[in-house]
């Protein structure tokens, strides 16, 4: 059965963005030729989950073929209809629902890309099974929760932490069965 990651990065304090989806903070880790292992991350993922918002950040900010590399399947969760482009479908029905389809066929590993509404609802599922956090060294003060109340408990598994010089420290988890 394919397994769903998600790999995402926070602040110290538990944000993901700060007030009206500021991400800036995350510059504060950029280094020149590292990328915290994302690319070994996604050569094993052949199908990616995400928000709308988080979509239409990346178009914005990096352009449409950080995701559909036309190697990719990629998922949109939203609440508005709309045509599919390449391989990207914006899909407005029941995300447990797709997960548990996408994870019973054949193929590579499921990559969710955030947003906290799309974590939150696998979490309330029980849908996610690994985790790699990058822990980046900032309190924010507010904005968007990684992880919001309301959610079954979830014992997970340590299977390695990573430091960085820039400061970042990535935990990466599995769920315990």
């Amino acid at each position: 059965m394919r397994k769903l990651s998600l790999f995402i990065a926070t602040s110290l304090d538990g944000y993901i963005a700060k007030p009206n989806d500021d991400l800036s903070f995350l510059r504060l880790v950029e280094k020149e030729g590292e990328d915290y292992g994302y690319a070994e991350f996604t050569a094993d993922i052949d199908t990616i989950i995400l928000g709308r918002k988080t979509y239409d950040y990346v178009l914005r900010e990096i352009g449409s073929s950080h995701y559909d590399n036309g190697q990719r399947d990629v998922y949109v969760i939203t609440k508005t209809e709309r045509p599919g482009t390449g391989k990207t479908t914006f899909f407005t029905g029941k995300l447990s629902d797709l997960v548990q389809r996408l994870k019973s066929e054949n193929g590579k590993d499921i990559y969710c890309d955030g947003g906290a509404e799309i974590i939150n609802e696998l979490l309330k599922n029980d849908l996610i099974d690994e985790f790699v956090i990058s822990v980046v060294p900032v309190l924010v003060g507010s904005g968007t929760r990684l992880f919001n109340d309301g959610r079954p408990e979830q014992l997970l598994e340590l299977k390695s932490v990573k430091t960085f010089d820039t400061g970042l420290t990535q935990l990466h988890y599995r769920r315990k069965r």
